[in-house]
């Protein structure tokens, strides 16, 4: 859907066609988050995400459960066992737990996650089919090595990608530490800027800047965008969110390019209902807008005959 929502005529069985072939792959990455990538992009950003996933893995429960535990035997039965079939999470904590009783086998298989260089292998994430969440490593399913990217390839994407940004907002996006030393190598490359509150914000020399009164139709994003989600300041887009929408269960709706509301499907008995959540008030244009935006939403989402679309709130 986040593609849908940036790409004219965007064919979602395209994206399923390009994980079926392993053009694609659905791993862990920036901030130690599953996402869709490319199979360029899983060689390049891996290695550099590892610490992301090393330092979550201090922190979490799993690493109390197996504290004293010698993991890198446990990390290579691992990879044996994904490498030699694709297993789920519960089947690789059941295998592991044979060999190591004494420890909770849930832990076993989380301990593979943070560490190892996991990818979903299809049907989990095709489009309108799924599967439950099977995984090899990466260097199994490409048949390559991860090269890794350096961190200055990574943070000259990123500004690419959402720049004019500060620092810490290539931080939060990526979870990487040391960024201020990787930024200060590449200032000599980069444009700075100042927001309105003084901050330097940096952005690639050819970077693309919208005019101000360039039009931003109304889009739905999907739950956990990266538009929402590459900015440790968000005020740039949502405001004060002073109307209290839940975002870790719906998705964002952006009006002049801010956030101006949410939204979510449900289905039951046939029919699958949108419901649309406002922010603040809508002139007419903007309304009729977005209700042409939800329809097509709606259409793509599911394509049966039984929809209904429900607006609430300003």
């Amino acid at each position: 859907m986040a593609l849908w929502s940036r790409i004219a005529d965007f064919d979602p069985e395209d994206l399923s066609r390009a994980l079926e072939t392993r053009a694609a792959v659905r791993m862990a990455v920036m901030r130690g988050t599953l996402h869709l990538v490319t199979a360029d992009d899983a060689r390049g950003l891996y290695p550099p995400m590892a610490d992301v996933m090393r330092r979550q893995w201090r922190s979490s429960p799993y690493a109390k459960q197996l504290a004293g535990l010698d993991l890198e035997p446990v990390l290579r039965a691992a990879r044996a066992a994904v490498e030699a079939r694709p297993m789920t999470p519960s089947d690789l904590g059941a295998s592991l737990a044979e060999a190591w009783p004494a420890h909770d086998p849930n832990a076993l298989a989380y301990a593979a996650r943070f560490f190892l260089p996991l990818v979903q292998v299809p049907p989990r994430g095709l489009w309108r089919r799924t599967g439950r969440p099977t995984n090899t490593t990466a260097e199994a399913w490409l048949g390559t090595p991860l090269v890794g990217d350096p961190p200055a390839d990574v943070v000259r994407r990123y500004l690419r990608a959402f720049g004019p940004a500060t620092v810490a907002d290539a931080r939060a996006w990526s979870g990487l530490t040391g960024l201020r030393e990787v930024v200060d190598a590449l200032r000599p490359g980069l444009r700075a800027y100042r927001d309105e509150g003084g901050r330097e914000l940096l952005d690639v020399p050819d970077g693309l800047l919208a005019p101000e009164d360039a039009p931003a139709p109304v889009r739905f994003l999907p739950q956990y965008d990266n538009v929402f989600l590459a900015h440790a300041d968000r005020s740039r887009i949502d405001g004060a969110m002073h109307w209290g929408i839940d975002f870790g269960w719906k998705g964002p709706i952006l009006v002049d390019g801010g956030i101006t509301g949410a939204w979510r499907i449900r289905r039951a008995r046939g029919t699958a209902t949108m419901t649309v959540e406002l922010g603040r008030r809508l002139t007419s244009a903007e309304r009729a807008d977005l209700e042409a935006e939800a329809d097509r939403l709606a259409r793509f989402l599911d394509p049966g005959p039984r929809r209904d679309v429900v607006i609430v709130g300003a």
